[in-house]
C-alpha cells in the first residue's frame, strides 16, 4: 500500500513539475535554470552519499549511475545558462548595462 502511494506521489509530482515548467515566459528560464542546477547540486551531494556510504552492492551501484547523471545535468545546465547570458552581450564583450 505504501509504494503504491509513493508511485502516486511521484507520478503527480512530475505531471505537476511538468505542466508548471511548460508555462514559463522566456524571459524567466535563465533564473529558471540557475534554480534548477542548485537543486541538481542537491541531488549529486546525496547521490555521493549513497554511492559513499556501505549500504550494499546495489546502493553503491545506484549511488554512481546518480552521480554521473546529475553531474552531467549540472555541467549542462551551467553550459546552457552561460550561453543564455550570452546572448545578452554587446558584441564588443560589454553588457547592455554598460559595466
Amino acid at each position: 500500500m505504501t509504494q503504491i502511494f509513493q508511485l502516486y506521489v511521484f507520478l503527480l509530482a512530475g505531471f505537476v513539475g511538468f505542466i508548471i515548467i511548460q508555462r514559463v515566459p522566456p524571459l524567466l528560464h535563465t533564473p529558471l535554470m540557475s534554480a534548477t542546477n542548485a537543486i541538481s547540486g542537491i541531488s549529486l551531494v546525496g547521490a555521493l552519499v549513497a554511492a559513499g556510504g556501505k549500504y550494499g552492492t546495489l546502493s553503491t551501484i545506484l549511488g554512481v549511475i546518480a552521480v554521473v547523471c546529475a553531474t552531467t545535468n549540472v555541467v549542462a545546465g551551467f553550459l546552457i545558462t552561460d550561453r543564455m547570458l550570452a546572448m545578452f552581450k554587446k558584441p564588443d564583450g560589454k553588457s547592455e548595462s554598460g559595466k
